[in-house]
């Protein structure tokens, strides 16, 4: 052999090299595979899921705003609602006192001309009486007395006027 070649230690050293690789191929590729396999679908798993919560919580979100604009909608109706019963109610208790201060004023006017009638009454009685007095005393001085004080009170009245 020319350069000290030997072909059956070459075989061997191809056999032990095949066995080797297929040996290596059964113990080391294959776990490796099923190991960085799991590994992928965990990922793809984790993605997933990932990607789910995201769509969940985006809908839970968009429901949230929904509710919380009917929420608002629903507020301001009853805020509306309210607002139309207490003016209601205002309104109500403003014709109730207008209507009491129209009775208390046509009590007054009523217990006012109640009390009108009644001087009214003690002034003619009073009227009568000193009508009466009088008569009584020009009757009892004499009624020359009476008719001369007129006459001369009229005199008096009539220069002051030409004056």
């Amino acid at each position: 052999m020319p350069l000290n070649i030997d072909w059956q230690q070459i075989l061997l050293h191809l056999l032990n090299f095949a066995i080797l690789a297929f040996g290596l191929y059964l113990l080391l590729y294959h776990p490796i595979k099923k190991f960085m396999k799991k590994r992928e679908e965990s990922y793809r798993e984790r993605e997933d899921k990932a990607n789910q919560t995201l769509e969940s919580a985006r809908e839970k979100s968009e429901e949230y705003a929904r509710k919380l604009a009917d929420a608002d909608r629903e507020i301001a109706e009853k805020r509306k609602t309210a607002e139309q019963q207490v003016s209601a109610a205002r309104e109500e208790m403003l014709k109730d006192a207008k209507k009491e201060a129209d009775a208390i004023v046509a009590k007054a006017r009523e217990t006012a001309r109640e009390e009108k009638d009644k001087a009214m009454k003690e002034a003619n009685a009073q009227i009568k009486e000193i009508a009466v007095e009088m008569a009584e005393k020009v009757i009892s001085h004499g009624a020359d007395d009476a008719f001369e004080s007129f006459l001369a009170a009229a005199d008096k009245q009539e220069e002051k006027d030409e004056s």
